[in-house]
């Protein structure tokens, strides 16, 4: 098979030929590292490389495979590790000028599970700084270009990830997703990026443990391997007192009937300004759940406090996470993150604790709805990838967007819900920009969402449209 094939087959594919001695995890890796090496210096996503390390650890796993020892699920399987994971003895930026040559000592837990699955790390992906914005660049390694267009941003904040997979430089990569940092650069990309329930995949380190609003998680092309990787990195986790106690090995089989499943579609979300563009491919898709047995309905639920929830709240973890680098590296922070960072200093604990109760009603109202809805439907994102050089739009169909982070609501009211939300390929605009459908389901129904994006994904078949520049 010629090694551009092999690095386009998906991660189920590669660890059943692993397994059954058909081609070895050498031979995986090789090939993977040469679509790097050939595809990469145009794309600008895997930024920390380490070819020699990645090929050695391959040749470690054929040689325990032929002991007889156990394998992993993913043994064999390349990985990369978005640059905000902590990775011992790996140099982990977090996309920043200040911590340009840090080498951490330890594993984030996402890290050490895919090590402890099998997965082989050939380095890092490139991510905006401190994973803050939907746009891929930062100081240290320069922007993340899409492979759809080299013009365009490929989203982010898990950007290198999505054109790593998207260029069939990777089976499989990790990713985190406060605002919508899974779901937009899955988007821009044509790949999946699922993000879960909090909890469900543990993080550690973290400062704030028992606050959180970004999860970790998992991005690939298809479906079916968002699912294998889910199930290597989900699970308990001492050190995270919010996970869930569960283990991760149970999403699977995702084959399942959905006849008369009520599904909602959200349409515009009461009301956000979309982009004709992405709205046109959206709508033409529904049919495409009726024909999968949903009973489709015009339906949104009521996001009434999902937009202060969210931008007092993120606020506020910027501000306990970075106030002191405020004070010591102002000069070396790009402006967004400092407006976010003073934000968050001048919120009073009034303003808080609204915040926190208006999150708890939002997640009881989405709840009710779900009630009658096992499913509701989105855009991703509300416009197609933009100008690379461009930081963040500033309008959407006329209407203007105050801060670096408003064009993401489709993405971040969803956040602010609690509830599970994957986005999968849907199809392309009329320039052939990539664009994503974005399916909410019921709070920790992680498994009842795959089977709808597996039962959309097999309909489509969007997700096979490969970028001209990785073929």
């Amino acid at each position: 098979m010629p090694s551009t094939d092999l690095c386009f087959l998906t991660a189920c594919e590669l660890t059943q030929r692993i397994r059954a001695k058909q081609i070895s995890a050498t031979e995986v890796m090789q090939a993977h590292l040469a679509q790097i090496d050939r595809v990469n210096p145009q794309v600008n996503a895997i930024v920390t490389y380490h070819p020699e390390r990645a090929l050695a650890a391959a040749n470690a796993a054929d040689a325990a495979q032929a002991r007889g020892e156990p394998l992993g699920p993913l043994h064999g399987i390349p990985v990369a590790h978005k640059d905000v994971f902590d990775t011992a003895g790996v140099r982990t930026t977090y996309g920043s000028p200040i911590y340009a040559d840090h080498i951490p000592d330890r594993d984030a837990v996402i890290v050490e599970r895919l090590k402890q699955a099998g997965a082989i790390s050939v380095g890092k992906t490139n991510t905006p700084e401190f994973a803050a914005g939907s746009q891929t660049f930062n100081e240290v390694f320069g922007a993340t270009l899409n492979p759809y267009d080299l013009s365009k941003t490929c989203g982010g904040s898990s950007g290198g990830a999505a054109v790593a997979l998207a260029c069939g430089m990777l089976p499989i990569a990790d990713g985190s997703d406060l605002g919508g940092s899974l779901r937009n650069p899955a988007n821009f990309c044509n790949v999946v990026g699922f993000r879960t329930a909090i909890g469900r995949v543990p993080v550690w380190p973290l400062a704030m443990p028992w606050s959180q609003l970004s999860v970790p998680g998992p991005m690939a092309r298809t479906v079916q391997d968002a699912a294998l990787m889910l199930s290597a990195i989900a699970g308990p986790d001492p050190r995270s007192p919010i996970s869930i106690d569960q283990p991760g090995a149970s999403f699977n089989p995702l084959e399942r009937s959905f006849a008369g499943v009520r599904v909602a579609w959200g349409g515009d979300m009461n009301g956000l300004p979309f982009d004709r563009r992405v709205t046109s491919v959206i709508e033409s898709r529904r049919a495409t759940f009726q024909d999968i047995g949903c009973q489709v309905e015009d339906a949104c639920p009521d996001f009434d406090g999902a937009n202060d929830t969210f931008m007092t709240l993120r606020a506020f973890g910027m501000a306990a996470s970075r106030a002191d680098m405020l004070k010591t590296h102002r000069h070396q922070l790009k402006d967004t993150l400092i407006w976010n960072i003073e934000q968050g200093l001048r919120l009073t604990a009034a303003e808080i604790g609204d915040a926190e109760i208006k999150r708890a009603a939002l997640f009881d109202n989405i709840r009710s709805f779900m009630e009658t809805y096992e499913f509701i439907i989105f855009p991703v994102s509300q416009r197609p990838p933009f100008d690379v050089g461009i930081p963040y739009p500033t309008e959407i169909d006329g209407i203007p967007m105050e801060t670096y982070i408003d064009w993401m609501r489709s993405c971040y009211y969803v956040t602010a819900t609690g509830h599970p939300a994957i986005s999968v390929p849907c199809g392309f605009t009329a320039d052939g920009l990539p664009v994503g459908i974005q399916i909410v389901g019921r709070h920790r129904a992680e498994f009842a969402v795959l089977q709808l994006a597996y039962a959309f994904q097999e309909a489509t078949n969007v997700w096979r449209q490969r970028p001209p520049i990785a073929a």
